[in-house]
């Protein structure tokens, strides 16, 4: 319908049905309280499976043989093993477990009924970077060095609209999100890869921070270690407060290509970590404190097996299976779902967007709706 029909449409029906039709009519109808959340961040874990995520280690994969462990095998089962799942998964995500799932909500847990899954129908990086950022799925991406995105991301979209103009960033520990998010385009601030993270250092420690970024021997020489991307993260709150941000941690997916499951639990739960440090530097700032919502999921899955789970892709059955956790001061503390209704990945654009009180279908109406159950007051 074109947009001079639809606000015809919308005028002669009245502001409450034009804002539900537009998929925000449970946030700013009238009579429901509005929106608390001024800023959201999506946080994404590259390649971290579901299975992990609910079920915490994978007892099969924690020997040398089919986990390709270096670790003490009877150290790494005293810090992540637990008989009962549940205790399992929450000593490998303490924070998603004892915070995130406390007060906000987590799906994809498939053993109860909860799907999660990507639609591009490819189950790797650029695709699936590609698809939670836009809002749905582009046959022409089919591979990470396809070169810059010729589609536009939420992030460039709220870049440009009005109260969310210039207060938007990226981190990521992956130098291909420069393209990703098409930086010669969208002139977004995209801080990825082994870029110094300081361009003027103005102290010893960023001075330090520089010299490892430029002398440390590179396990990949597009991926920064999750670690040293952190830093410059959390000092960045100084000088910037931006409104949306993106931020990629990419080495559960790198150790697990490696068929390292030991450094698999390992990042996962340095991932974590990571998290809620973001989460508690956030915190601390009046203008994040309790008006900032996290979205936090996975670019795509894995294969599950003996050896399968090293991969992913089309031929590695099940890589289309995500996760997706939510928390904020506008997501009911629902916790795990079970028997929900399936989301995708491509709804992750516009749950964004309508966190902020946004219709981002208005911009780009090829995207798919958001997650409305995770938008919604208290209970």
């Amino acid at each position: 319908m074109p947009p001079t029909r639809l606000m015809r449409r919308a005028a002669s029906l009245g502001c409450l049905l034009f804002l539900a039709a537009a998929g925000l009519g449970h946030a700013q109808a009238a009579g429901a309280p509005a929106l608390k959340t001024r800023n959201v961040f999506l946080i994404v874990s590259d390649g971290l499976r579901w299975q992990e995520v609910f079920t915490g280690a994978d007892p099969q994969l924690m020997n040398e043989k089919n986990g390709g462990i270096w670790a003490n095998e009877a150290d790494l089962r005293r810090r992540y093993w637990r008989d009962d799942p549940a205790e399992r998964r929450k000593v490998l995500f303490p924070f998603l477990w004892g915070t995130v799932a406390v007060h906000g909500q987590i799906l994809g847990n498939q053993l109860k009924g909860s799907v999660a899954r990507v639609t591009n129908g490819l189950a790797f990086s650029y695709p699936g970077y590609n698809e939670m950022s836009t809002g749905h799925p582009d046959p022409r991406i089919n591979s990470n060095e396809f070169g810059p995105n010729p589609n536009v991301s939420v992030f460039e979209w709220l870049n440009g609209e009005p109260g969310t103009r210039g207060q938007v960033a990226i981190y990521g520990t992956w130098a291909i999100f420069k393209d990703i998010f098409n930086v010669a385009r969208s002139r977004l601030p995209v801080y990825a890869g082994w870029d110094a993270p300081y361009p003027a250092p103005a102290d010893p420690r960023q001075q330090l921070l520089n010299r490892l970024y430029a002398t440390t021997t590179r396990f990949d020489g597009e991926d920064v270690f999750d670690s040293f991307m952190q830093v410059p993260l959390l000092d960045s709150f100084a000088r910037r407060q931006p409104r949306v941000m993106f931020v990629g941690y990419g080495e559960t997916d790198n150790w697990a290509h490696q068929g390292r499951y030991d450094l698999v639990l390992e990042s996962a739960h340095g991932f974590d970590h990571f998290l809620e440090e973001l989460w508690n530097r956030v915190q601390k700032l009046p203008q994040y404190k309790d008006q900032t919502t996290f979205i936090i999921t996975t670019d795509h899955g894995r294969g599950s097996g003996l050896s399968e789970w090293k991969e992913h892709g089309v031929e590695e059955k099940g890589s289309e299976n995500i996760w997706i956790a939510v928390i904020g001061p506008d997501t009911a503390p629902l916790g795990e779902r079970s028997n929900t209704a399936e989301v995708h990945q491509a709804q992750i654009a516009a749950t964004l967007a309508a966190f902020l009180g946004k219709d981002y279908r208005r911009g780009v109406p090829a995207a798919a709706p958001p997650i409305t159950e995770v938008i919604g007051p208290h209970r």
